[in-house]
């Protein structure tokens, strides 16, 4: 059911809200369907119904699980390439997957249908929480709806700018070719040949389909992003690293995007019965920019919640102790403790792969977590530990000055 704009005397009451339709909000409606939830009112709040090719997720993970339908590839093994040379990397019991937006869209509109969902074609607003209903207002103030819940997944920045702020930002060309040319047995990772900006860490990265058609990916972690022409320029260059002949390929697709990269704080539950999810939710983990992986978590613990009725609320998407980690990382990069080639290098040079993997996803136990850190350079990262212990004890001891003020 659609509701354009229309705004009642009597707003509708739902038990669950989603204030966002993008792939958080998706992978919810899947993971309710999925979970069979039956009985619960759900609208979606956004203008926009997404579908189509608008985005590519890359994450691992087990096989065999109901993504494996919609992934358009997946890798067994994966390349981590460096000045120094190549690395195969076996991923066995895990796998490296590629997943584009359409299929993710196609289910969530499926299982919108299924679910009966109201979806009302205007943005959220501002959301009131009374500690017992949530009122949802449009951009103008006007009131769209009441529900028990809301899950809210619009980008918004963290509720305080973080002690190191970069961006993942990425330019990347799907490219089509009449005949071999691609390896579709491997995956490219991590290509850190590509040359490096003067602050911040810059890779390649290519995620072939097939043999004729790949996704070939220039990326920087740093705290600005660039100019399309640099973008194209760099793409260029990576393309010449691999090997390929641009004339002889055909453009079919350009991806582009900027993830946030920062040790900012974002609040998973900023009311009683408002839950944030994604990006917003702190889904995206500030060392690498991944994202996948975690909202692909919060939408199923939000459902196995509902259907044994209690609160639609996740776990933090990652252990605080990993989130310390993460801080530290990126201040020993920012600040120049380390180069970025050097950190990654021999990220992937001392650690079996399945533990790098599990590590960037948040999964290992904190012995696995003590072995990543032997791996890394132990005086530097000494002092991005003290700096960041540091910073935390100042930024403390103003917040309590002036609270006495």
């Amino acid at each position: 059911m659609w509701q354009r704009g229309r705004v009642d005397a009597s707003p509708v009451d739902v038990d669950l809200a989603l204030a966002g339709g993008g792939g958080a909000a998706s992978l919810v409606l899947a993971a309710l369907d999925r979970h069979d939830v039956a009985g619960l009112r759900v609208a979606v709040v956004d203008p926009v119904r997404k579908r189509g090719q608008d985005r590519t997720w890359a994450f691992w993970g087990a096989p065999g699980d109901d993504l494996d339908p919609l992934l358009s590839a997946s890798w067994s093994r994966v390349d981590v390439v460096t000045p120094a040379g190549r690395r195969v990397l076996p991923l066995t019991p895990l796998r490296y997957a590629m997943l584009r937006s359409a299929p993710v869209y196609d289910r969530a509109a499926a299982a919108e249908r299924r679910l009966g969902a109201l979806r009302i074609g205007v943005p959220a607003g501002a959301l009131h929480d009374d500690g017992h209903r949530v009122i949802v207002r449009d951009p103008d103030g006007r009131v769209l709806l009441r529900a028990g819940w809301v899950l809210d997944s619009r980008p918004r920045p963290p509720d305080r700018p973080g002690r190191t702020n970069w961006l993942q930002h990425f330019r990347g060309w799907w490219l089509a070719a009449d005949r071999p040319t691609f390896d579709p047995d491997r995956a490219v990772l991590m290509d850190l040949r590509t040359p490096q900006p003067a602050r911040g860490v810059s890779f390649g990265y290519v995620l072939p389909v097939s043999d004729r058609y790949a996704l070939v990916e220039y990326t920087e972690f740093a705290p600005v992003v660039l100019a399309d022409a640099a973008y194209d320029a760099a793409l260029r260059g990576y393309a010449g690293l691999l090997g390929l002949d641009l004339a002889a390929l055909r453009l079919r697709e350009v991806e582009q995007g900027v993830i946030p990269m920062t040790d900012g704080p974002f609040v998973l539950r900023p009311s009683p019965r408002v839950v944030r999810l994604g990006t917003a939710g702190g889904a995206t983990r500030p060392s690498t920019g991944f994202t996948f992986s975690a909202m692909l978590r919060q939408a199923d613990q939000v459902a196995r919640a509902l259907a044994a009725g209690r609160p639609p609320v996740p776990a933090p998407a990652y252990p605080r102790r990993h989130r310390w980690l993460d801080a530290v990382a990126l201040r020993a990069l920012d600040r120049g403790h380390v180069g970025g080639v050097d950190f990654f290098a021999r990220l992937f040079d001392r650690n079996p792969p399945e533990r790098v993997l599990r590590f960037l996803d948040g999964t290992t136990t904190p012995a696995e977590e003590l072995a990543v850190m032997r791996s890394s350079p132990l005086l530097p990262m000494t002092g991005a530990v003290f700096g960041d212990v540091t910073d935390r004890l100042r930024r403390r001891l103003n917040v309590g000055h002036m609270r006495d003020r």
